[in-house]
């Protein structure tokens, strides 16, 4: 590694604003920005850029997950389990991005947490089937509550039934109630959602940790390999489409869903084929719940979903369809996975004396027990819950574009939340005294300014972290999701020192490809056979694409993010958490990736970009 050239991050307070955003701190609520009042205590602290979860800007509406999301991480750290050495960690908006900061235990207040957290989340482990069995319901039924939210126009005139039965009340009263309500849902299933993750990656920290004392040479990596090759539901809408792709195959049907441009149109012309007909019953099958599924992570109310973009899974279906057709196999070869599994910890254990040997298998079990939570919450969360917020919030978003409130339909996602209920209030007032509402004439020239702000912030990428470097990192998330760690630090520190860019190994193997710059899943169909994805981070959801890259590298990212647990699982060489790779790194240039040290060479640097269709640029 080349001598660190910083010691410190820039300031959040001392970074200029780009130009045509001024004023973007009006944007979003106070709590979430860095305040001149607190900067020392901003300055001392250090925070990374989240572009795991929000790689692009975020939009005032979107902060609420931010707020959400965070909020209960920390509950359970602090409050519900009493985990020892982290509180949660504690989050701003900078220029449109979400930084996050660890919120460590003090040293001397660590021990006197340990009985409370081994009495409370010995019993989680204890009881883990039977309570995790528990949660899928309370999750599932959220979301089906959340699915009966509608929000409709308000009548000209109360039905005269509800005013014959004295109910005294106003459909502007059930309006405001199923707002609040759908932020209340929402809130509940981010609490849902952290119930068991801290636990899940807390696990797997102490094996990691358990492991590290036994063995100090195993590499992370080898710790990894010992609970992959598990048949997680995160994969279930990828096995779907393999299983759809294969059944048009045998059905054959496959001449309709390669052609290109795949859309409604396709799902029509089969239903109407006698041969096809199967084939959607199937589809149908397939859809609820498991296209409840986005391209993108579900923390952007853009984000498109499965559901309702079918073009999405039938693109992937139909490069499904034509490897099947060039003999190529398609399916993820678990039962590999597990013999190497299971092959590597009969190795490790025979290494210990019978005493430890009982206590690494216990941990062991321990671990694999709690890994598959660490991914299977995000189709419930992430994606099932998320998918439905967002729809439920783009109909109420709609519902005042039609009163005049905005020009765009998608317009309300520029407001924070609480603006959101101010703006329906004021629609309900307009509608109860027969006058104007304000918003027709406040909104529309305000939202113009916002948009312009948004689109400013979005030319320049975030810094990778802000503020001070710390010496140790002990919040399990941040070090197993994130891969937030001091070695890590230091590599973002050494950035600009030129060399190879160092990050996790994530996923072994050694590739050699050209890159392919992905920002967003609108960047997915741009992959080429053979390339290397080098994005800020990826989605659960790019699993099909896999098969046609060669290797992916992220900005962000532990040996337990989504990307690396993905890439493993799939086996595809990856690099996580390099900080920079998707700013100094562009489409065309040839990379070799070392999946297993970690590191990604450039080795044409002069390389110039290449176009969106994969030619030079004239």
């Amino acid at each position: 590694m080349s001598p660190t050239t910083r010691s410190a991050f820039p300031s959040p307070h001392d970074l200029p604003d780009p130009p045509g955003a001024e004023g973007w701190q009006r944007l979003y609520p106070y709590h979430l920005l860095f305040q001149r009042d607190r900067r020392d205590e901003d300055e001392a602290a250090f925070w990374f850029s989240d572009s795991q979860h929000w790689p692009s800007v975020v939009k005032p509406f979107e902060a609420t997950v931010v707020e959400f999301s965070v909020k209960a991480m920390g509950q359970f750290n602090t409050r519900y389990f009493v985990t020892p050495t982290a509180y949660g960690v504690d989050r701003r908006i900078h220029q449109g991005y979400c930084y996050l900061s660890p919120v460590a235990v003090p040293a001397h207040e660590v021990q006197a947490r340990v009985p409370e957290f081994i009495h409370r989340a010995g019993h989680y482990f204890e009881h883990w089937q039977e309570l995790l069995a528990t949660w899928k319901h309370k999750v599932v039924d959220t979301i089906r509550e959340l699915e009966a939210i509608r929000f409709t126009p308000l009548p000209d005139v109360q039905p005269f039934e509800e005013v014959a039965a004295g109910l005294g009340l106003d459909p502007g009263d059930t309006l405001l109630a199923r707002y609040d309500r759908l932020i209340a849902l929402c809130h509940r299933n981010w609490q849902y959602h952290f119930e068991f993750l801290n636990l899940g990656y807390a696990a797997y920290l102490d094996f990691f940790t358990a492991c590290k004392r036994w063995f100090p040479d195993m590499p992370d990596l080898g710790i990894a390999k010992l609970v992959q090759g598990v048949d997680l539901e995160l994969f279930r809408p990828d096995d779907e489409l393999r299983k759809l792709a294969k059944l048009a195959v045998k059905l054959g049907v496959d001449d309709v869903l390669t052609r290109p441009d795949p859309g409604p149109h396709t799902l029509e012309e089969l239903g109407v084929r006698p041969d096809g007909q199967a084939w959607t019953d199937a589809w149908r099958a397939a859809r609820d719940p498991w296209f409840n599924f986005t391209s993108g992570n579900g923390f952007y109310s853009s984000d498109a979903y499965w559901r309702d973009d079918p073009s999405v899974p039938l693109q992937y279906i139909r490069d499904y369809v034509q490897r099947l057709r060039k003999g190529k196999p398609i399916d993820r070869n678990l039962a590999g996975l597990v013999a190497e599994r299971e092959r590597i910890s009969a190795e490790y254990a025979a290494l210990l004396e019978p005493g430890e040997r009982d206590v690494f298998e216990a941990k062991l079990r321990l671990a694999r027990q709690a890994y598959p939570y660490v991914e299977n919450h995000n189709f419930y969360i992430e994606h099932w819950t998320m998918g439905v917020f967002w729809r439920k919030a783009r109909e109420l978003s709609r519902l005042l574009c039609e009163d005049g409130f905005w020009p765009a339909e998608d317009d309300m996602f520029h407001l924070t939340r609480d603006e959101v209920r101010e703006a329906l209030f004021d629609h309900v007032n307009g509608w109860a005294t027969g006058r104007r509402p304000a918003g027709r004439t406040y909104w529309p020239p305000e939202l113009a300014r916002r948009r312009q702000i948004m689109d400013a912030l979005a030319h320049r990428p975030p810094e990778p972290a802000l503020g001070s470097s710390p010496e140790s990192v002990s919040e399990p998330l941040s070090v197993m999701l994130w891969g937030v760690t001091p070695e890590r630090i230091r590599s973002w520190l050494d950035a600009d020192a030129g060399g190879d860019l160092v990050g996790v190994p994530a996923s072994p193997g050694l590739a050699a490809g050209t890159a392919r710059i992905v920002r967003g899943p609108e960047d997915l169909p741009l992959v080429r056979e053979g390339e290397v994805i080098v994005a800020p981070v990826t989605a659960p959801s790019w699993g099909p694409v896999f098969g046609k890259a060669c290797a992916v590298v992220t900005d962000i990212g532990g040996v337990m993010s989504h990307a690396a647990v993905v890439c493993r699982e799939y086996s595809v060489p990856a690099v996580t958490g390099t900080g920079t790779a998707s700013t100094v790194i562009t489409t065309g240039q040839r990379l070799r990736v070392d999946g297993g040290a970690g590191t990604v060479t450039v080795l044409d640097p002069h390389t110039r970009q290449t176009g969106e269709d994969g030619r030079r640029p004239s």
